[in-house]
Order: structure tokens, then C-alpha cells, then sequence
């Protein structure tokens, strides 16, 4: 009916685009209910879908643009949904910037400024000021701090994976290779016997073969091999004279520790481990890194 995969979306575009207005509602007994996927390879399933269809409108005649202009479209309303539709877009440059760090120490490079530098401190600012104000709205809103980092994982493991795959899925779609599929997701509602096995299950990433966990792995090994060339002085001799520094080994260990659920899905078995099939694949995008110019 749509021609779009994020058909919910797109009814609220289209209603806005009349000129209807939006309230917030929130009854004291919540008026609706869902399950959610369970799982890592479905819940990469839905976020893929999420960033494809979103694509799709954007680059379609329902973009928000065309409302702004030609229907009834509040530009505030105009900016937060080009903000939802790009969401996929923001696994290019933040894939390329979450292997940075890993790069810097492997050709013995840096990124960031040096110790003795005033600007070195820019950075480490930022960092502090950014996750201390999420930490603050995130307790201000009733939730735990291990709710913030438990996101703070999944938004890098799914802006690498899931949106990553629903940009490669518009691009095919736009050249004409392939079309979009809506790819059902499992949403298992638990029945009483089977609560005590979840409550064991919780926090627990799965893993199947889907191509979609290759980047995460690939970008999990490239900091390891990062981290273990600096552990034991394997870098080569700095270009410039003016080396990786601790800074960029900061920002390879964050990223590993962001990436906490595919390190441990490298020692794991069964559907809690990496298979051997994408371990490989990500070992040879490694080496990649390694070979001689």
C-alpha cells in the first residue's frame, strides 16, 4: 500500500503533512503493548528493515521536504523526521570513524592532538561533557546507568551492522539489482515456563551466520591487533617523528568495550559465539589492514 517497509512512519508523516497536529499521550495504564524481537540476529533483522524503509521515503515523494513546501508540514516537524530518515546514512562515516583509532596505532599516526598541545584536552572535554549529560537525562528519566551503556553498545553494534546492510539494500534498490523484502521479525511472547530460562538469557547477545556481523567483528579484531602492536612495541617508526599516543588507545579501548558482546561471542558456542564462518571473513578483512604497501 506504502511501497515502504516503514509503513508506521510514513501514516505519521502523512498526517502531518495535512496539517493535523501532535499531542503526547500518556495514560496512567499504558494504552498499547508490544513485544519486542528477541535475540541478536532478529533484532538486526528489524533495524535493518527500520533503515531501509526509512531510505525509501526520503528518497521518495513522501520526503518531508516536498511536505514542508507544497503541503502542510511545521518545518520543526520538517527537521525531526529528516533526522529518523537518515539514521542509516550514519553507519558510513561512523564505521569509517569507529576503525580511526585502531588505523592511527597499527601505522603508528595519530589523530588526535598530542600531550603537550592545549587542544589535547578538547576532546577528552567532550567526551566527559557528552556522556555525562546523557547520564544525567537518562536518570532524570527514571533509567539506570546500565540502561544508557546497555544502548551506548547496541547504537555502535547496530549502526554497524543492521544500518549499515539497509544503506547497502537502497543502494541495490536504486540501481535496480535487487528489491526490498519485509523481512518478518520473531516477536515470541514467553509463557510462564519459560520466563526462568530468559531471566538466564538476559544481556545475552546471539549470533547467527547473517553477513551483517561481519563489520562488527572486523572492526572488534582491528582494535585488538591495535591494541596488542602497541602492548608490545610493534608499530612501525612514525612518519612525521610524532606517533599514536594515548588518546588513540583510549579510543580503541571504548570501542572494544562498546563491542563487549562480540568479544565475548568470539570464546562462545552455539548461538551465544561468532561463527567460524564470519570469524574468518573478518580475519581476512584484517589482514587487509596489514598488508604491505
Amino acid at each position: 500500500m506504502y511501497g515502504s517497509t516503514t509503513e508506521d512512519i510514513l501514516t505519521g508523516l502523512s498526517i502531518h503533512n495535512r496539517g493535523w497536529k501532535s499531542i503526547i499521550c500518556t495514560p496512567d495504564q499504558p494504552a498499547f503493548l508490544g513485544c519486542t524481537p528477541t535475540g541478536g540476529p532478529a533484532s538486526m533483522t528489524q533495524q535493518k528493515r527500520w533503515a531501509t524503509g526509512l531510505l525509501e521515503v526520503l528518497l521518495s515523494k513522501n520526503c518531508p521536504i516536498f511536505g514542508t513546501v507544497f503541503a502542510h508540514l511545521q518545518f520543526r516537524q520538517c527537521l525531526a523526521y529528516l533526522w529518523i530518515f537518515t539514521w542509516g546514512l550514519r553507519s558510513i562515516p561512523e564505521t569509517c570513524y569507529a576503525a580511526l583509532p585502531a588505523y592511527s596505532i597499527i601505522t603508528n599516526t595519530h589523530i588526535f592532538p598530542k600531550g603537550q598541545e592545549l587542544a589535547y584536552y578538547i576532546p577528552i572535554a567532550l567526551f566527559v561533557t557528552t556522556n555525562m549529560y546523557n547520564i544525567s537525562q537518562y536518570i532524570e528519566s527514571g533509567l539506570s546507568i546500565r540502561a544508557w551503556w546497555n544502548n551506548q553498545k547496541m547504537g555502535r553494534i547496530t549502526t554497524m551492522s543492521a544500518w549499515l546492510f539497509g544503506v547497502f539494500g537502497i543502494v541495490l534498490k536504486l540501481s535496480g539489482i535487487s528489491e526490498t523484502v519485509f523481512e518478518v521479525t520473531k516477536k515470541d511472547q514467553s509463557s510462564s515456563t519459560e520466563k526462568g530460562t530468559e531471566e538466564e538469557e538476559a544481556g545475552r547477545f546471539t549470533f547467527d551466520k547473517s553477513p551483517m556481523f561481519v563489520p562488527p567483528t572486523t572492526v572488534l579484531l582491528l582494535h585488538l591487533t591495535a591494541l596488542a602492536s602497541a602492548l608490545f612495541g610493534l608499530q612501525p617508526p612514525a612518519h612525521d617523528g610524532v606517533g599514536s599516543g594515548r588518546l588513540e588507545v583510549a579510543g580503541s579501548v571504548c570501542l572494544v568495550l562498546c563491542l563487549w558482546p562480540f568479544l565475548k561471542g568470539l570464546f562462545g558456542s552455539g548461538k551465544y559465539g561468532i561463527p567460524l564462518s564470519t570469524i574468518f571473513k573478518s580475519a581476512g578483512l584484517t589482514l587487509i589492514w596489514h598488508w604491505p604497501p
